[in-house]
């Protein structure tokens, strides 16, 4: 039996002048991780002086989800270009 192991989809890093941070991690996974039923593992950050100020991630029993400052709820993902864009759109918000 062969096994496809997880590829790495993006990984991009940004530290901006005012010291604030944005970082990108998306896996691409051979098959979902439960209980999503899409096959991505993810971790899109912005934050600053050690404090997340917007994360969105999944994880295994857990599943899609963001926080916003000290806030968290679910997240429904619907594709990786939604994903990035109710990222950027947070991280505009934040600003």
């Amino acid at each position: 039996m062969q096994y496809k192991s997880a590829v790495l989809f993006v990984h991009a890093k940004e530290v901006r002048d005012d010291g604030s941070i944005v970082e990108i991690v998306i896996w691409e996974l051979p098959r979902p991780l439960p209980p999503c039923s899409h096959r991505f593992k993810y971790r899109l950050y912005y934050g600053a002086t050690g404090r997340c100020r917007v994360r969105y991630d999944n994880e295994r029993g857990k599943g899609d989800h963001r926080h916003f400052a000290n806030h968290e709820e679910r997240y429904v993902f619907a594709s990786i270009e939604q994903l990035l864009e109710d990222f950027r759109l947070d991280v505009e918000r934040w600003d």
